[in-house]
């Protein structure tokens, strides 16, 4: 009896994103790169919509390339803020502990998320978002 490996789950699933220029996605991570160390946010919140609206990227290409590029972010935003502010190490660990095992599962979801719905589902949370911060501010 052998093993065999389904071809098409074998292979790499293929880009659906169009060749965008070096230049323009540098642009686009510097953006969400300062948004990100100055207001905190995820650089998925700026970067999301500026690949898809920008770069033409498809809604799940471009959070699976912002999630590509949040690590780096993160690392230099909190060195650089950690010489000037507090940063509650106890309370990071614990949002690493839970974020790490949500990602797992969201990113589960990315990989079967209809685009149309997917980008629904993120301008809703992005509207959410700014409502609360506005009324709750």
């Amino acid at each position: 009896m052998t093993n065999t490996i389904d071809a098409a789950a074998a292979s790499p699933p293929q880009p659906t994103t169009p060749r965008t220029p070096t230049a323009k996605l540098v642009a686009i991570g510097l953006l969400g790169g300062m948004l990100s160390g100055l207001l905190g946010v995820g650089g998925g919140t700026i970067m999301v919509p500026l690949l898809v609206f920008w770069a033409g990227y498809a809604q799940r290409d471009a959070h699976a390339t912002s999630l590509g590029a949040i690590i780096p972010i993160a690392i230099v935003s909190a060195a650089t803020l950690g010489a000037g502010a507090h940063i509650d190490v106890r309370a990071a660990v614990f949002l690493t502990i839970g974020a790490v095992i949500g990602a797992r599962y969201g990113a589960k979801a990315l990989a079967r998320a209809d685009d149309r719905k997917l980008q629904w589902l993120f301008g809703c949370f992005l509207l959410a978002a700014a409502f609360l911060m506005l009324v709750q501010g």
